[in-house]
This record gives C-alpha cells, sequence and structure tokens, in this order.
C-alpha cells in the first residue's frame, strides 16, 4: 500500500456525501446553463460542478470525492497538480505570461527538452511549429504536407477524430462534427482503419487490404484521386474507439509513403507523452514520422500545442506561415518543460507498460462473467472495454456503455465512452494514480456491471437522478469500499496532503 504521505490523490477516494448532483452543484449546473452555450457536453456526462483537484481524484462542490479515470481526455498524464508543475508554473508566473514569439528561457528550454525525446530520426533534428489546439496541430501539419509537396490532398481514415474546429474538422470522420462547421474545403480521401474485431478491407483483421486500396488509389487512373500530399493517422483510434490496429499497420504506411512520395502524419495528441506504455505510441513499431502532432498532456492542463518536423522538410518556410497569438505560450512552456523531464527521469512511462497488460487483464477476466463486455482492448493506460449486444453480429450497444458510465459516477469513479455508438468505455486514468485507486475503481466497476446484469431495474440512486425525484436524501456519508482495498487513514492534524 503506497504510504498516505506520498499520495498525489485524495487518499479517502472515492468518498459520496450526497447524491450527484448535491445542491451547491445544482446551483452551479443551473448558472452555466443559464449562462453559457447549450453546446456545452460534459456536464451532462459528468453533473457536477468542480471544486478542487490532486493526481487521479476530484472534489466536487459538494465534498464528493471521485477517482478520475478520465483524465481530461488523456491532458493529465500527470495528474491534477503535480507538484513539480506548480513549482515550475510558480516560477514562470514571476517572469512573464506573454511573449508573442519573442525567445524566452522557457522557449529555448523547452524547445531543447522536446526535440530531445522526438521519435527515430526526429530527434535532435527536427524542427517545432507552435499552435495552440490539437485540431490546430492537425490543421496546420496537413497545410505543412501540402506546402512541402506542392500538392493538395491527404488521406485520412475511418473513425479518425482530428479536431472539431475550422479546416481539423473536415479531417474528423464522425459526419455529427462536421455538420456543424461552415468551414468546408480541402481534399480528404477517407480510408477504412485497420479494426481486427471489425474487419472490412481485410476478413482476417490485418492489413494487406488497407495497403491494397491504398495501392489502387495511386495507381489506378480511374480510382477518381487526383493527386495527395500525405496520410494522417493516429497510431491508436482515439474518439473512434480505442481501436488498436495489427502491430505491423505503421511500418506498412511508412513503406507505402517512401514508395510513392507521400509523407506520413502521426497525430500523437491523445496517444503520446507514455500513455501507450512509451513515449511515443509510434515507437512502439519503430516508425518515425514525417510530421508529429503534440498537444493534450504536453501542457500539464495548460493549452498549448506543436508540430514537429523533419529539418530538411521545408529548407525556407515563408515567415507568418502559421500564426496565431496565443500560439507557445511562456507559461505552458514552463510546464511542457518540466512534463518532459517527469516522462524522462521518473518511471512512470515503465509504470504504464508493465501495469497496463495486468489492468487489460483484470477487465478480461470481468468480461468472462459480463457477456455485454464484447472486447477489451488496447496499450499502456489508453484501454477500451466495447459494449455489444448478444450474437456474433457484435452489434454495438452504446446505450450499456452510457448507463454504465453513469452508475459508475453514482458511486466516485469518472469514466467516459468513446466509439461511433458510445459503446466504448475508455480508461485513460493518470499514469500518476495510485495503485489502490485502481484496486477501488476496478469495484466499482464490477459492482456496476454486476447490479445492472441483475435486471433491468435501476438502482435507488440511478432511478432518483433519471425521474428527477426530490426530497430527503440518505443521510450523508463516504462510499465504503470492499475491506481488500480499505481507505487509508486521514493524515494527521497539521499535515498538508500532497
Amino acid at each position: 500500500m503506497t504510504a498516505t504521505e506520498e499520495w498525489l490523490s485524495y487518499p479517502d477516494a472515492p468518498r459520496i456525501r450526497s447524491i450527484p448532483p448535491g445542491p451547491k452543484s445544482k446551483e452551479l449546473l443551473a448558472r452555466q446553463a443559464e449562462w453559457e452555450s447549450e453546446a456545452v457536453v460534459y456536464p451532462k456526462y459528468f453533473p457536477i460542478a468542480v471544486r478542487e483537484a490532486r493526481g487521479a481524484t476530484i472534489e466536487d462542490a459538494d465534498g464528493n470525492r471521485f477517482i478520475d479515470w478520465v483524465s481530461g481526455v488523456s491532458v493529465l498524464n500527470l495528474g491534477h497538480r503535480h507538484p513539480r508543475l506548480r513549482t515550475a508554473l510558480d516560477r514562470q508566473l514571476d517572469r512573464i505570461w506573454h511573449s508573442l514569439e519573442l525567445p524566452t528561457e522557457a522557449r529555448v528550454d523547452f524547445l531543447r527538452e522536446l526535440r530531445s525525446v522526438l521519435p527515430g530520426t526526429l530527434r535532435d533534428r527536427a524542427r517545432v511549429l507552435f499552435t495552440v489546439t490539437g485540431g490546430d496541430s492537425v490543421e496546420t501539419a496537413v497545410n505543412l504536407a501540402d506546402f512541402a509537396k506542392k500538392r493538395h490532398g491527404v488521406i485520412a481514415f475511418s473513425g479518425a477524430y482530428h479536431g472539431v474546429h475550422g479546416g481539423a474538422a473536415n479531417l474528423t470522420s464522425g459526419r455529427k462534427y462536421r455538420k456543424t462547421t461552415s468551414f468546408h474545403g480541402g481534399k480528404i480521401v477517407r480510408v477504412p482503419y485497420p479494426d481486427p474485431y471489425r474487419p472490412i478491407l481485410d476478413p482476417d483483421g490485418g492489413v494487406q487490404g488497407t495497403i491494397r486500396f491504398l495501392e489502387h488509389l495511386v495507381n489506378d487512373p480511374y480510382s477518381g484521386l487526383d493527386e495527395v500530399s500525405s496520410i494522417l493517422v493516429e497510431p491508436i483510434l482515439g474518439e473512434g474507439g480505442y481501436v488498436v490496429p495489427p502491430p505491423e499497420f505503421l511500418p506498412a504506411l511508412r513503406e507505402f509513403c517512401d514508395r510513392h512520395d507521400l509523407l506520413l502524419i502521426l497525430d500523437e495528441i491523445q496517444t503520446g507523452l507514455g500513455r501507450t506504455g512509451k513515449m511515443w505510441a509510434s515507437e512502439h513499431s519503430n516508425v518515425t514520422p514525417d510530421i508529429l502532432c503534440i498537444a493534450k498532456t504536453i501542457g500539464g492542463g495548460i493549452p498549448v500545442s506543436m508540430v514537429a518536423y523533419r529539418d530538411d522538410l521545408v529548407p525556407d518556410l515563408p515567415a507568418g506561415f502559421h500564426l496565431g497569438t496565443y500560439r507557445g505560450n511562456p507559461l505552458a512552456l514552463a510546464v511542457g518543460t518540466e512534463v518532459l523531464k517527469i516522462l524522462k527521469e521518473e518511471a512512470w512511462v515503465g509504470r504504464a507498460a508493465t501495469l497496463g497488460p495486468k489492468l487489460m487483464r483484470r477487465f478480461e477476466e470481468l468480461s468472462l462473467h459480463h457477456p455485454s463486455m464484447g472486447q477489451v482492448r488496447g496499450q499502456g493506460f489508453m484501454i477500451g472495454v466495447e459494449f455489444v449486444h448478444g450474437g456474433p453480429e457484435r452489434t454495438p450497444w452504446g446505450d450499456r456503455a452510457k448507463e454504465l458510465r453513469h452508475e459508475m459516477f453514482l458511486r466516485g469513479l469518472l469514466m467516459h465512452t468513446c466509439g461511433p455508438s458510445d459503446q466504448v468505455l475508455r480508461f485513460i486514468a493518470p499514469l500518476v494514480i495510485e495503485e489502490e485507486l485502481l484496486d477501488r475503481g476496478f469495484s466499482i466497476f464490477e459492482e456496476a456491471i454486476t447490479a445492472m446484469d441483475a435486471g433491468p431495474t435501476l438502482s435507488v440512486p440511478a432511478r432518483r437522478v433519471a425521474t428527477g425525484i426530490t426530497g430527503p436524501e440518505p443521510a450523508p456519508g463516504p462510499w465504503i469500499p470492499p475491506p481488500m482495498h480499505p481507505v487509508p487513514a486521514p493524515p494527521p492534524p497539521g499535515r498538508s496532503l500532497p
């Protein structure tokens, strides 16, 4: 058991004092709903107002504490408010907060640190172009590829999620994301992503069918493809359902790009920075991209993103090729430098590689008793559990996954869905999560799915939320984990939590 004084998280999580959302959360949710756009989505999944967060835990406005298996969708690989990141931020706050593109120590230190950890032949040989968001990074990468090759067009994949603003929305495959943008344009050719669980081009779930289709596109004068500059791909599908392709997929794409003078763009916004058990997911296949998109965890929770590309790719990129007032913010870069140092110096990446397979086995063992858990797949701390109706058709069961998400939420565990039908629950806990919180989270997962398997009747807390019942609630008190995973004693008076 981890000594309490070493915890980054709240040691007593989960702690449910009142059925969420409690009265203070309801009040703040109501104000948000009144004053903010209806386009806000996450309060619909997790109806709480956040007061504070530590490590792999979140406390709401009513004092409920939740285990966080969402990590801001892989933004917080090092957890909430990591003490080393806080120190780096405090130090930079006393210097400069905004500097346009003028060099600062924070900027140069970050560039030096980033170049030293890039994959393969990009290491110490890359140029960096700063952006602000993940979608901004991807859109810039595609523009860069088109400029470098003097050709316009990109091959992307079904299931892809590359952002939802501007031109990036066209690169994302989901129709629901594209129909809300007015910035249509660009030439994008969509190819099925190799999914071993639901193969399309290859009956055995391999990649040869994908490569044959790509060859058809570029070689057949009647394929309908005029020209392209690049291939854009996620090493593991993120929002598309945490689909892990066969291991030969990225090497095959690398060879295809080299054969046809195309650039390989890897979107490692969700898979990068230790999430899969290596610094970059592409390192599992020893593949080096020509252009790499980086965001999310790199800022430790402060918005920043970038594109790293081969230093010989564009010898003379014109000034102002990409603009944005907030690109390369000094506060974010100071934190980003520390993020990279922690991932290099401490054991979190290796821990994800070691613990990841064990966590997958725990989900797989649960699936033996719960047939709706159709497949468990993943790499490192990026694990998807797909829910399906019975039968060989493997029909996605999105309602099941969403109901389970809500049941776990009521018990103090945050876990989010993805996939075309929201049929996949994804494990993306911070790499720094304490093992006791993993144990308690699995206990909640098993308790919630067992209760759902027992029959169609909602649990009492779920029924109250679903039907809007008001009136007296059960007496406040913490949810007590099973005896084999006890909550550690709180620290003695006078000692603050880490």
